[in-house]
């Protein structure tokens, strides 16, 4: 399993997202759900080379080596893929950027990205390499936050945003990727060609505080955050924001919806 190491905006993020590999695939094993209806609606076939962008901790990849697909994973962080490398042994993972695919052209009947590409400095750049390690007219699917007002974690996403560095706030000039038609221009100044998107909510359920806390402070924005401001800060932030979403019991359930965007190379 060859691995490269990870440059630029990789480098950065996967020093963020590999703090809490094991919590963060708690909250990863939650998202199955979005990863078994990417499959589904790619298309994804036994015998598919699959290559999943930003692979995390490796539940997407284990759901395509169940099919009989084979699975490959890029993520910039090496502690994600050591979770991901022992789910699944079969999986080519790889550590590197987005923005420069250790693969050759089109090597993929499918390439994914699940809340990963916008994660790049430059999206469009990370969407051209989708398009090129994808054979010609094969499925490229992006998966971005849905809309704000249908996420139940956007209020934590805030809070926590304002505890980071002023300078790793988004900049202005990206319109929300949710939007009609935002996507759908980035992913075709990529070179891709789109075809249909979709929406899909799932939930996130833990059992009590001290386990949400714990999972949540896993992502790399979190992290973020974290070095800023300190621990305390963030695990004040994130259970002020979602005492909404506390029920009677102590336990958390949080809807999220997710935008989805299915193109070809």
């Amino acid at each position: 399993m060859a691995t490269a190491a990870a440059t630029g905006s990789g480098a950065r993020q996967g020093e963020l997202w590999g703090h809490r590999p094991r919590d963060w695939a708690a909250i990863e094993e939650q998202q199955l759900p979005t990863y078994e209806e990417g499959i589904r609606r790619a298309g994804i076939q036994p015998g598919d080379r699959v290559l999943d962008v930003g692979c995390g901790t490796g539940v997407f990849l284990e759901a395509v080596n169940k099919l009989g697909a084979r699975p490959h994973g890029l993520d910039a962080s090496r502690a994600l893929l050591g979770v991901a490398r022992a789910r699944v042994p079969q999986a080519e993972l790889r550590v590197g950027d987005a923005e420069s695919l250790p693969f050759d052209d089109d090597s993929f009947d499918a390439v994914t990205g699940f809340n990963s590409f916008f994660f790049a400095d430059d999206m469009v750049a990370a969407l051209r390499e989708a398009g090129r390690v994808a054979k010609p007219g094969a499925p490229v699917l992006v998966q971005v936050w849905g809309r704000p007002e249908r996420c139940d974690l956007t209020p934590m996403l805030a809070a926590v945003g304002a505890l980071r560095p002023r300078d790793s706030q988004p900049g202005p000039e990206r319109p929300p990727l949710w939007k009609p038609g935002v996507l759908e221009q980035i992913t075709t100044a990529a070179g891709l060609s789109p075809e249909s998107s979709f929406d899909l909510s799932t939930a996130f359920e833990f059992q009590n505080q001290d386990v949400m806390i714990r999972c949540l402070l896993a992502p790399g924005g979190v992290t973020e955050a974290i070095q800023h401001a300190g621990e305390a800060a963030a695990a004040a932030a994130i259970t002020q924001a979602l005492e909404p979403s506390r029920r009677p019991d102590g336990t958390y359930r949080l809807e999220n919806e997710w935008h989805y965007l299915l193109t070809r190379a």
